[in-house]
């Protein structure tokens, strides 16, 4: 095992060295001995990085969702491929989805849409009249047998 001014060296050169020689001082419990700064980085990465990907599920699934119930010229040759879209964006998520990420969900929902709805009116040329606000709750967007 390396020492901590090594293990802080470790860091820059060999990253998943550095992880596991971390994972073992902290199964080992010798809290003194770890690159705290390091790993405090790492987990704020590990948050932000989960954050970013459930956002990303679910204004997939909103997209989605939005063409699918509004944009009617287009219904008829993509509504199976929608609602498939869904129901894989939706599977992922839900593997993805600790409570503490359900709640950041929640609490960006109406940010979440904002960017989803900015596709949307982009794909269909501004021809469609969606919804300013998100018509849809959590629950619904979650659910795997849902659709407007």
């Amino acid at each position: 095992m390396t020492q901590t001014s090594d293990l802080y060296s470790l860091y820059d050169t060999d990253n998943e060295k550095w992880l596991v020689e971390t994972l073992q001082l902290l199964k080992e419990k010798r809290l003194e001995d770890i690159d705290l700064e390091h790993l405090i980085e790492e987990l704020e990465d590990v948050s932000r990085r989960d954050k970013l990907t459930v956002e990303s599920f679910l204004e997939q699934i909103i997209r989605h969702l939005l063409l699918l119930q509004y944009w009617q010229e287009q219904y008829d040759y993509n509504a199976n491929h929608w609602q498939a879209e869904i129901m894989s964006f939706r599977s992922q998520l839900n593997d993805y989805l600790s409570q503490n990420l359900r709640n950041h969900l929640q609490e960006n929902q109406a940010k979440i849409y904002e960017k989803a709805l900015r596709y949307v009116r982009k794909k269909t040329g501004m021809s469609v009249d969606f919804p300013e606000d998100c018509p849809y709750t959590i629950e619904q967007l979650l659910d795997q047998n849902w659709l407007p």
